[in-house]
């Protein structure tokens, strides 16, 4: 249960950059539901019909907007929470470098400049640089990603800038959450658009229906739900906790445990024709999602996750398959949520996306 407030304590103000997504939403019910914060003020590009707790929203593209603005929209807050993240377009690395990047850079020097005690980052298991699959790193494992794939070498660029960012500002808490895939319901359109595409038949993914799973060297990875990924973040904006933490759920996922969860029969498949198979769909602009982001998840480490546990008293409510059932569920039902990333459909539906272009435009 959330702790209230000490009698000398006044409520907190957060302010949450990219509030609309995945982890935003949950941060932003998280938070609402937490006597200790006072007010939310939300930032994306595109502003809600959503009226959470606590909650007001404001329109800003880190990719392009005012940096003293920005800094003006901090000022006062108890902590920042940098969400803000462009996946698409793959065909066009400068848009998402734009945001991603340098817009990642605007968010840090706002905060610095506005003065604000802490600042929360969502890095991710994909800034980190290849490591094992039998046995769990901590923290301490390398973050120079997979050059390979846009994804990874821009969160590892933006780890090395937080190095630099830390050392020039040592007054200012600054916190790296690094979560595995982050799985709800609601999201689910969502990242069915991003990483998958048009093609792929949603209601289709179902126990018993999905013939088979492949199975290709390297394919082991963490997840977990967004309400869990929700939870470790609120703690990390209301505890005095720096440097980076890793986040994920028990079990780790393998072909063994998706062929169970989808009833599938698990088939050995080489790593290079599966890659080969993405970049040729990739290329005739079938699907969104690289061959170098395949190439990232089969390269990933599996992550310890016990300074989450000792230093934010985190453990997740949900299990990874509980995780990866909400995922399922929400593409065979794509009710999605009343935020434009989390739309269930975009205008036009799965021709909308065709026409504006499968891995091309944000």
């Amino acid at each position: 249960m959330a702790k209230p407030n000490p009698p000398d304590e006044r409520p907190l103000d957060v302010v949450v950059v990219g509030a609309t997504g995945n982890i935003g939403t949950g941060l932003i019910r998280a938070l609402g539901d937490d006597p200790r914060i006072g007010s939310i003020l939300g930032l994306a590009r595109r502003v809600p019909d959503w009226t959470p707790p606590k909650t007001r929203w404001l329109s800003y593209d880190v990719g392009a907007g005012r940096p003293d603005e920005l800094a003006e929209h901090f000022r006062g807050a108890a902590a920042v929470v940098h969400l803000a993240w462009l996946f698409q377009p793959t065909h066009d690395p400068v848009t998402t470098w734009r945001t991603n990047v340098l817009g990642s850079l605007r968010v840090f020097e706002a905060a610095a400049t506005a003065q604000v005690p802490a600042l929360v980052y969502s890095s991710s298991v994909g800034a980190y640089s290849p490591g094992p699959k039998d046995r769990a790193v901590s923290e301490e494992w390398p973050t120079h990603g997979w050059p390979e794939a846009a994804y990874p070498r821009e969160k590892a660029y933006v780890e090395r800038a937080l190095d630099s960012f830390e050392r020039d500002h040592p007054d200012l808490r600054v916190v790296r959450m690094r979560p595995g895939f982050v799985f709800q319901r609601s999201a689910a359109p969502e990242q069915r658009r991003l990483f998958a595409g048009p093609f792929v038949p949603g209601r289709l993914v179902r126990p018993g229906v999905v013939p088979v799973v492949p199975n290709m060297p390297g394919l082991r990875f963490q997840v977990l739900h967004t309400d869990d990924a929700a939870a470790a973040f609120a703690q990390a904006v209301l505890r005095p906790v720096r440097g980076a933490f890793n986040i994920a759920a028990d079990p780790v996922v393998d072909a063994h445990l998706l062929g169970k969860v989808l009833g599938a029969r698990v088939v050995r498949v080489p790593a290079a024709a599966a890659t080969a198979a993405v970049s040729a769909l990739w290329r005739l602009r079938l699907v969104p999602a690289t061959p170098g982001l395949l190439r990232t998840v089969l390269r990933v480490p599996v992550m310890d996750t016990g300074r989450a546990a000792a230093e934010l008293d985190w453990v997740p409510r949900y299990s990874s398959v509980q995780a990866l059932g909400e995922l399922l569920r929400g593409l065979r039902d794509p009710a999605g949520a009343p935020t434009p990333p989390l739309a269930g459909s975009v205008a036009g539906g799965r021709f909308g996306e065709l026409a504006t272009g499968v891995g091309e435009r944000p």
